[in-house]
């Protein structure tokens, strides 16, 4: 028995060992091999694609056991450092886009545009070449000096369009019922569970929206392409770019031609032999062959908050305890100089909303506090920005929704309808003031009343002080109204239009730095420490699910995605929640 005992132990050790060795071996395989081949050719050309989606925050990271020391998720900084880093780079003679889908926000592409405008400003050149070209692909494009397209391709320029989901006969078909408190005749984010269509509010504020969206992208395009937006907008209505020879006619693109031949312009434009293979760089292996850190201790910290806002633990969304966490390592940071909270978040629950306001506050105290509004910024989201020093917004910027809602469900009907029924006895009027089965009594319901009001006074408060105006002032750009970065601007709700850099610079100058490196929060983490992270966490948090939603996420393709979460989360957006009007998604 002894003797069996020893053998099973030394398997087990050697299994072990193994996986051990196998797994430096792994590590060191992917900083050897890459180094073999590192350094930026003389000659080059930057070529960008994006294929892969343009992360914000190392909190959308996708998790897997391949990303032990996977070096290709690309920040949307990154892709800002770089190209600023090219225009001064005089190995990297040119950018070249070659763009299909990307999958990025508009007001990120209004980033990427703004830096490869100012590497224009180099006269090197910059290409584009498109064998498919989405909406966001074009206007990305449309930057280039010269933009070639497949004679077989099309270009998908269509105008804005987003279409909403209601949930109301589901609802009514299972037995599944909403009571619903809210302030602000525009706060519709509870429309989808009560009705089958767009409420007259709504459809007014989503057509302004993205009508003034629309205005700021065809600008753009008109600009570059040097004709006039009614030109567009022909060409839009028109579908012109669905036929390659229209595209031509009408000035949306520059040549119809093979990809070869696009190819044989850039050799040419380098100089080069027909015979001679162009020294092309991705985004990524550029990054992997620069050091950008200056040599300086002084650093700038970029605070991510994307998604929507929970309580509690998390790494897939703004979690309350998580978030505050991070505001106080950065507090305690001695390097950290200054602050730039990017947010791209609709809100979400108003008590975690508060908690990280009142510690974004705290943090402001000791350090420069800015802010940068990514696609959206909206209720909650807008709400924590109230603690920024200066808020910056792009043009196409979803923000406002300032107001409140609160949204409790029952199904009653639901096990009703299944043959279960409910009784209770209580010993006070509202001893049981809310169950699942029964539904809210009237005292909760006036209670709920009374609270929603007060936290939007308090919503209203709190943007009275950070924006210096009187609540009617407030009142009026409320009731859970959204606008765009232009809108809010015009109306103070926001300080600047601006890029994110421009957010990072100004932050520069207000804790006097002249040299700096920039921090990321959350840190990223690779698989490994994600797993024990994971490993460690209590009952009660939310970071064992994260792992499992970035996998449904990878599987279900974004799209899917979004309607699953959608219903699932249907148990989380319960109580008062700061949350904006609807789940935008613009096409």
């Amino acid at each position: 028995m002894k003797k069996f005992t020893i053998q099973v132990m030394a398997t087990i050790v050697g299994i072990l060992s193994l996986i051990g060795i196998s797994v430096i071996g792994l590590i060191l395989l992917g900083i050897i091999i890459p180094s073999l081949f590192s350094g930026v050719e003389d000659n080059s050309v930057l070529e960008i694609t994006l294929n892969k989606p343009v992360l914000e925050s190392p909190s959308e990271k996708s998790i897997s056991i391949f990303s032990l020391e996977d070096k290709t998720n690309l920040y949307l900084n990154d892709i800002l450092n770089l190209i600023k880093h090219a225009k001064t780079d005089e190995k990297i003679k040119g950018i070249s886009l070659k763009l299909t889908n990307p999958d990025v926000g508009y007001s990120e592409i209004s980033d990427i545009r703004q830096a490869l405008l100012d590497f224009k400003e180099s006269k090197k050149f910059v290409y584009a070449y498109s064998n498919d070209c989405s909406q966001k692909a074009y206007y990305l494009a449309s930057v280039s000096d010269s933009l070639f397209l497949n004679p077989n391709a099309i270009v998908e320029l269509t105008g804005l369009s987003t279409e909403i989901m209601f949930f109301k006969n589901l609802g009514e078909k299972y037995g599944i019922d909403f009571d619903v408190v809210r302030h602000g005749k525009y706060k519709s984010a509870v429309e989808p569970y009560l009705r089958n269509n767009l409420s007259e509010e709504n459809r007014l504020q989503l057509t302004e929206l993205l009508g003034n969206l629309w205005t700021k992208i065809s600008t753009d395009i008109a600009v570059s392409r040097k004709v006039s937006t009614q030109d567009i907008n022909i060409s839009t209505d028109s579908l012109f770019g669905f036929i390659s020879n229209l595209s031509l006619k009408h000035k949306l693109v520059d040549k119809l031609l093979n990809e070869s031949e696009y190819d044989q312009i850039i050799k040419n434009k380098l100089g080069i032999s027909k015979d001679k293979k162009i020294n092309r760089i991705t985004l990524s292996k550029y990054k992997e062959n620069l050091n950008l850190d200056l040599n300086t201790k002084n650093k700038i910290a970029i605070l991510y908050a994307v998604g929507e806002i929970y309580t509690g633990k998390g790494d897939d969304a703004v979690y309350s305890k998580t978030f505050i966490k991070q505001i106080k390592e950065i507090k305690e940071d001695e390097n950290i100089k200054a602050v730039v909270l990017r947010i791209n978040s609709p809100g979400g629950s108003a008590n975690a909303s508060a908690e990280i306001l009142y510690e974004l506050e705290q943090l402001k105290k000791e350090k420069p506090l800015i802010v940068s509004f990514g696609d959206v910024a909206a209720s909650g989201g807008y709400y924590i920005a109230m603690a920024g020093d200066k808020i910056y917004a792009q043009e196409n910027t979803i923000t406002g929704s300032i107001g409140v809602l609160g949204m409790i469900p029952n199904v009653k009907k639901l096990i009703n309808n299944i043959g279960i029924t409910t009784d209770y006895v209580t010993t006070n009027t509202n001893s049981l003031y809310y169950s699942p089965t029964q539904g809210m009594t009237a005292g909760m319901k006036d209670v709920m009343t009374q609270g929603i009001e007060i936290t939007y006074k308090k919503f209203v408060g709190v943007v009275m002080n950070n924006r210096k105006m009187t609540f009617e002032q407030v009142d009026n750009l409320g009731q859970g109204r959204v606008w765009s970065g232009k809108q809010a601007l015009d109306r103070r709700l926001v300080d600047e239009i601006g890029t994110f850099n421009d957010a990072i610079v100004f932050a520069a100058e207000k804790a006097k730095l002249e040299k700096y490196n920039t921090i990321s929060y959350p840190i990223e983490k690779n698989f490994l420490e994600s797993f024990f992270n994971k490993m460690e966490s209590n009952d009660d948090d939310d970071i064992q699910s994260s792992y499992v939603e970035k996998v449904l996420k990878k599987d279900l393709g974004k799209d899917n995605y979004q309607l699953y979460q959608k219903i699932k989360n249907m148990n989380k957006n319960t109580g008062i929640l700061y949350l904006m009007p609807f789940e935008l998604s613009i096409k």
